[in-house]
């Protein structure tokens, strides 16, 4: 269970359209935060909307107490979010998930994707594998407008670094997936990890479980209280017996074993 801060917005910018960056002061998120987690955000103080906004946590840097997340607007609680100003005090829960990317164990070679918003939870996850294993990093958007983070990945010092683009418009045509394909079929990985959209998170599985290939992924579903106390972000899960079961994606999650996730 995370801790309920007021964290003070020390920095804010619009990347592209609609897309913001928010930086944050709490030692106390700072310190706890691991690769894969997330913020549940308190958009407004005057009532509606009434749920919180579960946003990814992006960047931390432990050593200032400054957390970054990054979000699109897309309706109302986000709109609220985006007009909100440095100086203010954001009511933040977190971080939340209790399933986060294994950065423990030591990689000889990794493939890390992200398509569209799952982009930005990656980049924390990254900094942190940097020094335990070569890195190819694939980063798929539907269009230029929407790409975001390329110069921060590249500062990170990666063995490789794809940027798609569903139409062309910018760097490689096509979807992220098939440049990662690719790649391993000329040099193996051991390890995949990958956030984004659900028939990105699909494919990719269908891909690690087929060729053998250790996989995690951080599930995209809409969450409701973001603790576990609704079934808004229910998963169908294989136990470790083979039996079904459903995990909750913001409780037990948001990062699982490819393998026991059924879609």
């Amino acid at each position: 269970m995370g801790k309920k801060v007021l964290a003070e917005l020390v920095n804010k910018e619009e990347l592209n359209k609609d897309i913001f960056k928010f930086s944050v002061r709490s030692k106390e998120i700072a310190d706890l935060a691991k690769p894969g987690q997330f913020l549940d955000i308190k958009v407004s103080d005057k009532g509606e909307p009434f749920l919180r906004r579960p946003i990814s946590i992006h960047n931390v840097d432990k050593e200032n107490g400054i957390v970054e997340f990054i979000f699109m607007v897309v309706g109302k609680g986000t709109k609220i979010l985006a007009e909100r100003n440095v100086g203010e005090k954001l009511d933040i829960l977190g971080p939340l998930g209790n399933g986060t990317f294994d950065t423990d164990k030591k990689y000889n070679s990794v493939s890390i994707i992200g398509g569209g918003l799952g982009v930005f939870p990656l980049y924390e996850l990254t900094k942190k594998l940097k020094n335990n294993a070569s890195l190819n990093v694939y980063l798929g958007f539907r269009n230029k407008d929407l790409v975001t983070c390329e110069k921060e990945f590249e500062a990170i010092g990666l063995n490789k670094l794809c940027v798609t683009t569903d139409d062309g418009s910018y760097k490689e045509k096509g979807f992220a997936i098939d440049f990662m394909k690719k790649d391993i079929e000329e040099h193996r990985v051991d390890k995949i990890f990958a956030c984004g959209p659900l028939p990105m998170l699909r494919a990719v599985k269908e891909y690690a479980d087929k060729e053998g290939i250790d996989c995690e992924l951080s599930m995209e579903e809409r969450m409701g209280c973001g603790i576990g106390a609704c079934l808004g972000c229910a998963i169908e899960y294989i136990r470790d017996d083979g039996t079904k079961t459903y995990k909750h994606v913001c409780k037990d999650g948001p990062v699982f074993d490819s393998k026991k996730i059924i879609f």
